[in-house]
């Protein structure tokens, strides 16, 4: 779980939820222009300085004995990573990759920056297209001034703009996806939650429907990371309480926000001049924020959430939770409905093709209509 770290313009803030985002970096190189360019050469670069996670534990057993401490973090950083490949794969039924096997040492503790816009007076997203992936409403960039840059031109046109940080990013399949050095300090569920995270993108992938991907890509990897601490660990483990708490602190706070977008929604819908629903919007949106500083000790157990309150909330953030989380809870709904497995939903889904409606062809496979 990340906590508020704020940068320049204010706008950059990492958002409580798993930041995994899809980056269409992957075929670059092989295609012009400058942004495409740029981007290629950044994330070829990191990948070519990626060493086999073998060489970490080479590193740590020749120390002088020192650092015994930091070779046994070292150790059991590795030993998670390849068991949770191992739980993604055999028994949640991922597809086989090299993806995660090998390890980038950075000097900061996220990936890349990414930029999202939405109008002012709705929740229409900005988009834009990638020939691997489509349209997607997000565009990634290694150098953060390069994201601050791609936001101020989006301000200029009106538009609700977003800026953040990213700690792992999906290419797809075209290269071997690495880890990054800050992620030796994630929790092991966190740590689950990425793998499972990314490696769900890199098996199932619908061209240009970034909301159903997303949403699909956040419930395996957050139910798999569940299912993950229950089967290695138990319910009655430390590991297991300390995604507990995270966690339903989480649920709690996509609540509220999605509460406020269904403010946000009614009014966007409900007609008036745009003038009357942007001041009418900031109203709606001061008054969620004293509500939730009002309500917080009844919601939350931990303090991770407090930054909310200090947000410049907009359209563009919001968006964010409308992208990952389900507003219907369909998918819930689904397995619930339906007494699916989390193995039977993935086998489901890589059934899906581009042709009618994800949601329809995956109850469809679930049924064995398929």
């Amino acid at each position: 779980m990340k906590e508020k770290k704020t940068l320049s313009p204010a706008l950059w803030v990492f958002l409580p939820l798993p930041a995994a985002a899809l980056f269409v970096l992957s075929a670059s190189a092989l295609f012009s222009g400058c942004y495409t360019l740029k981007q290629g050469a950044a994330m070829l670069g990191y990948l070519n300085r990626a060493v086999p996670l073998e060489s970490l534990l080479e590193d740590s057993s020749g120390n002088d004995g020192g650092n015994d401490e930091d070779a046994e973090k070292t150790r059991r950083f590795v030993e998670q990573v390849y068991d949770i490949r191992r739980f993604a794969t055999e028994e949640l039924g991922l597809r086989e990759s090299k993806n995660y096997t090998r390890y980038v040492e950075l000097d900061r503790d996220y990936l890349a920056a990414v930029v999202s816009a939405s109008a002012k007076d709705s929740f229409t997203p900005y988009e834009w297209w990638f020939p691997v992936a489509g349209r997607v409403p997000y565009k990634g960039f290694f150098n953060p001034a390069d994201a601050r840059k791609e936001a101020e031109k989006l301000a200029k046109k009106d538009l609700d703009v977003w800026i953040r940080p990213v700690d792992a990013f999906s290419t797809l399949g075209w290269f071997r996806d690495p880890l990054y050095s800050y992620m030796r300090n994630y929790p092991v569920h966190a740590l689950a939650d990425l793998i499972i995270h990314e490696l769900f993108h890199a098996t199932v992938y619908i061209k240009g429907d970034s909301q159903f991907n997303e949403e699909l890509a956040e419930f395996v990897g957050s139910r798999g990371s569940r299912l993950y601490i229950e089967s290695r660990y138990g319910t009655g483990s430390d590991e297991y309480r300390a995604a507990a708490e995270p966690n339903a602190d989480s649920a709690a706070f996509v609540s509220f926000i999605h509460g406020l977008i269904a403010e946000l929604e009614a009014l966007y819908s409900g007609g008036g001049s745009r003038e009357t629903i942007l001041a009418e919007k900031d109203a709606i949106i001061k008054s969620a924020q004293e509500r939730f500083v009002s309500e917080y000790e009844s919601r939350f157990k931990s303090e991770n959430y407090r930054f909310f309150s200090e947000l410049e909330i907009n359209n563009a953030y919001l968006a964010l939770y409308r992208l990952y989380y389900a507003q219907d809870n369909y998918l819930e709904e689904l397995v619930a409905r339906s007494g699916t497995d989390l193995k039977t939903l993935i086998a489901a889904a890589k059934t899906i093709t581009r042709k009618g409606s994800p949601r329809e062809q995956l109850e469809a496979a679930l049924a064995g209509e398929n």
